[in-house]
This record gives structure tokens, C-alpha cells and sequence, in this order.
């Protein structure tokens, strides 16, 4: 089971916000949206494999992967009896969240997905690639610092570059290199959220301008999709969260309270 943790105490009379972060990082990147959304949810981040006091990824042996890791996110969620949830993700936490619209649609009452990356563009493959070959004689950390400032070059990126790095410092480097190998064994394809069922989830899909490797991609895969809205921040790159905290807030609660009024006026 998943390390969870509630940022305010439960009340059955609110529904429930699920967080989840980006490799290498932990619920400490949500810090700029806990107290908002507690105003009005319930609020649990979980902390994916390889991250906090989670199982280890090396512990799944041979089967570890996205499917299971949302998996893993179900079977959590099942024990603290949540049944059905908002979800926000942000970078690799969106991938998990389309995951969960295809096989645990129930689960899913919106979604809110920072930073998503659907398909890696060839530039982005080429520095998966360069960086499989020289990962077993290359400090992890060297490989995620490289990244962070691949993907957040620019000086307003600066803060959620320094965060995500810092948090990854606290990963095993078995468990980097797992995730590592998900992300090179993913299809060059739009993530397959779109499925008969997924595409009745409302989603909200949120991503700087700045967001190079990503979000030019993003556009074309979203383009035509029922229930799916995509905003761009200006002057913003990977993890919008952090870097445009107070119009990433504005703009995920407002989607958040619209699909809650929308849930109970259909009950």
C-alpha cells in the first residue's frame, strides 16, 4: 500500500481531492494548493513508489509499470474508503490519472492535470536515449539535474527546478532508474486517455507556454476531445503548480466546484 496523507481532517460532508506528484518529487510540491483546497475538500496527496515511505519499485520485481502503479493508487484509496475522488496530478502524476480514467474509470469524478505529458517528441526521446546509455556509470542525481534543466531552463523556473531536484536527493537510485525505465518504454503515441469511458471524466488540462518539451504536443492531442478543457499560463513552464501557483489554483478550483455542483445537483 501507498503512503497517504490527509492535510485536514475528513468531513464526510465534502468530497474528496486526490494529489499526485511528479518523479522525484513528494506532496511537498502540492504546498501551494493544500490550504486552498482545504477550504472546501477533503485533501490526501499519496506518495508513488520509490517516493516517501512507499514499497520500493524494485519490490514489484519484473511487473512494475504505470498500469500497476495505478493500480496501486486504487488499492489505496479502496482502504482509506474513498470510492471516488477529484484527482490532481502534475507531470508523471497525470500520466497516473489517465491510467486510472482507462482502468479504474469509477474512481475518477474530474481531473485536473498539470504539466501532462501525453507523447515524448524525438528531442525528448534523443535525451532519454543518451541518457540510458551512460545511466549505470552516471550519479542518478547528475541525470536528474540534467533533465530539471533541460525541461526548466529559464531563471522563472527556477523554484520548482530547485524543488523537484531537492526532492529527488531522497530517492534510491534503484528506484529513479526503474521509473527511468518506464518513461523509455513509453510508446511515442497520445497517452490513452481517450478510451469510450475516460472520455465521459470531465479534464482539465493545465500547462505553462513555457512547457517546450511538452505542450506543443499536448494541443495536438487534445485537439476535438469531448469533456476536456486545455489552459495555458504565460510565463510558465513545467510545473505550473509552483510557478503560477495563484492562477493554478484559480483556474483548478474553479473547474473542481463546477463539477462538484454539477455531481450534486445530478444526485
Amino acid at each position: 500500500m501507498l503512503e497517504y496523507i490527509f492535510h485536514n481532517t475528513r468531513q464526510r460532508d465534502r468530497e474528496d481531492v486526490v494529489l499526485l506528484h511528479g518523479i522525484g518529487g513528494s506532496s511537498r510540491i502540492f504546498h501551494k494548493q493544500v490550504d486552498a483546497y482545504a477550504k472546501e475538500y477533503n485533501v490526501i496527496s499519496l506518495h508513488l513508489p520509490g517516493h516517501g515511505t512507499s514499497p520500493k519499485t524494485t519490490s514489484y520485481k519484473n511487473t512494475f509499470n504505470f498500469t500497476l502503479v495505478a493500480s496501486e493508487v486504487y488499492k489505496t484509496l479502496q482502504h482509506i474508503n474513498i470510492r471516488q475522488a477529484h484527482f490532481v496530478g502534475i507531470s508523471l502524476g497525470s500520466i497516473i490519472i489517465n491510467k486510472l480514467m482507462n482502468h479504474y474509470p469509477s474512481i475518477v469524478k474530474s481531473a485536473v492535470m498539470g504539466g501532462s505529458i501525453t507523447r515524448f517528441s524525438p528531442f525528448s526521446k534523443l535525451l532519454l536515449n543518451t541518457g540510458n546509455l551512460i545511466k549505470h556509470i552516471t550519479p542518478y542525481i547528475w541525470l536528474y539535474h540534467l533533465f530539471a534543466y533541460i525541461m526548466m531552463p529559464k531563471s522563472n523556473h527556477k523554484l520548482s527546478r530547485n524543488m523537484f531536484i531537492k526532492e529527488a536527493k531522497k530517492m534510491r537510485r534503484e528506484d529513479f532508474l526503474q521509473w527511468y525505465k518506464n518513461f523509455l518504454d513509453f510508446h511515442n503515441k497520445p497517452v490513452q486517455c481517450f478510451g469510450k469511458t475516460a472520455k465521459i471524466i470531465p479534464k482539465l488540462y493545465i500547462s505553462g507556454k513555457e512547457d517546450h518539451l511538452f505542450v506543443k504536443l499536448l494541443k495536438r492531442d487534445l485537439h476535438g476531445v469531448k469533456n476536456t478543457t486545455l489552459e495555458i499560463i504565460k510565463d510558465c513552464g513545467h510545473v505550473c503548480n509552483i510557478e503560477k501557483s495563484e492562477e493554478f489554483n484559480r483556474l483548478s478550483l474553479a473547474f473542481l466546484n463546477k463539477n462538484k455542483t454539477l455531481t450534486e445537483d445530478a444526485s
